[in-house]
């Protein structure tokens, strides 16, 4: 997932290890390449452009390539300094953000790991990362299937976050970005997820 929802890192905290998909094919309109943030204007959607995967074909996912010609990485760093520029604790994880966006990484796939394994180190979530051998429609005993459960057009059921107070708005917003609550609670922000 592209910086995963809040949500993905709640049932992180509760596993033993992270098993990553990575034989699946690519999934349209999921949060492999998109994520929400919260700005002055409501809640904002940040799309990744690929060059592959809107065909009839089915594309791994590990295969996917990110289309740089339309700068969506200078978008999606305005989105998000203009959305969390004065939270908190923007500029205590804003460089090392800036840093994997700046590597430009050819695959998605390499994009996503890459900020997953940044986000497992800030929330001290010590855990095993693995990935699949090959792909299984079904799980193997034991292990919780996320792959399609966290989408951006599926209400979670079960996946409560603790309200924590956003930069935007009165109310509180669900199902946004790791990075909302990263930006706001800082080295706090494990405590919200259990």
């Amino acid at each position: 997932m592209y910086n995963p929802p809040i949500q993905y890192f709640a049932q992180a905290a509760r596993a033993e290890a992270l098993l990553v998909e990575q034989h699946e094919n690519y999934v349209k309109q999921s949060y492999r390449n998109r994520c929400h943030v919260l700005t002055a204007q409501g809640v904002v959607p940040l799309s990744i452009p690929v060059l592959r995967g809107n065909s009839k074909d089915k594309t791994r996912i590990t295969q996917i390539e990110i289309d740089y010609t339309q700068k969506w990485h200078n978008v999606h760093w305005r989105t998000i300094q203009a959305a969390y520029g004065r939270a908190p604790y923007f500029e205590f994880y804003s460089d090392y953000l800036r840093e994997v966006y700046e590597r430009q990484p050819k695959y998605l796939f390499e994009l996503n790991i890459d900020l997953l394994r940044l986000y497992l180190k800030f929330l001290k979530l010590e855990k095993p990362l693995q990935f699949t051998d090959s792909y299984q429609p079904e799980p193997p005993p034991g292990v919780l299937d996320l792959r399609n459960r966290i989408h951006p057009k599926i209400i979670p059921d079960n996946l409560y976050v603790k309200p924590y107070t956003q930069v935007f708005g009165k109310q509180f917003v669900q199902d946004l970005s790791i990075l909302d609550l990263l930006f706001t609670q800082g080295p706090k922000s494990l405590s919200y997820t259990q």
